[in-house]
């Protein structure tokens, strides 16, 4: 097996994996990201990505959603302001991987990412237990089946719900 087969195993049965993180697997597929344990250095504006691993709407926070993202250094907290969500509201509610860009804002040693664009990239999940298609990260197509799946039936139809299964989030509200 792939490492990024090994992966999918543990998150299948253990909901995470000592072997790799996702993001580990993606990065070098990633152009322009910054990593999680860098945002303490980093400049003004920053693109990042990461599983959602929470997701908060609270009812006295005027309509601003708060992400948690995790990659293989650490976590990042997005704050996503109601004209941005309003924007960008189908990525914010149901993407598994999101890739975001905004603006640094500290606090002493608290690090905030405002976000100004948030983007899904989840369907790029579904390329970790085979090798991964150009095509599919560069947004073209890429929906042909991995030789070793192909006649059998997939567990989830799309990539959305195979991500849901393998990386689900904590969504409060």
């Amino acid at each position: 097996m792939t490492l990024g087969e090994e992966m999918v195993g543990d998150y299948l049965g253990l909901r995470l994996s000592l072997r790799a993180h996702p993001m580990e697997l993606l990065r070098p597929h990633l152009t322009g990201l910054t990593a999680h344990d860098r945002l303490t250095r980093a400049a003004a504006r920053v693109t990042l990505a990461g599983l959602v691993i929470t997701r908060q709407r609270p009812g006295t926070a005027s309509g601003v959603v708060f992400l948690t993202l995790e990659d293989e250094t650490g976590v990042a907290n997005i704050v996503v302001w109601s004209r941005i969500y309003e924007r960008f509201r189908k990525a914010v509610i149901a993407g598994r991987l999101l890739r975001v860009s905004g603006r640094i804002e500290r606090d002493g040693p608290v690090v905030h990412i405002v976000a100004e664009r948030v983007e899904d990239i989840s369907p790029l999940l579904a390329t970790l237990a085979r090798p991964i298609i150009p095509d599919v990260i560069m947004g073209r197509g890429g929906d042909a089946p991995h030789p070793a799946t192909a006649g059998q039936r997939p567990s989830a139809r799309h990539p959305r719900e195979q991500a849901k299964r393998l990386f689900p989030s904590r969504d409060f509200h």
